[in-house]
């Protein structure tokens, strides 16, 4: 299953913000994710390291870098 580019996200969480690390506020707002919402996480950089996170915890997700700064990752259930 893909990740639908073009529908709106139901939550988003822009860890830009975060003081330290964002690894928990992730993983808080992936537990929190209902299987028919889609998770639209804001980053300063791409989040490589979350991908295995996300694939072993059952989500897909797409990336896209909107700015030099700015990355969107939009995660699902798969």
């Amino acid at each position: 299953m893909a990740v639908d580019p073009h529908s709106e996200p139901t939550r988003e969480l822009d860890v830009r913000t975060v003081d330290g690390e964002p690894f928990d506020p992730i993983t808080d707002a992936l537990d929190d994710l209902g299987s028919d919402e889609t998770l639209l996480l804001v980053n300063s950089f791409e989040p490589v390291p979350l991908y295995d996170v996300l694939d072993r915890r059952g989500f897909v997700h797409e990336t896209t870098e909107v700015a030099d700064d700015e990355w969107h990752v939009r995660i699902e259930h798969a």
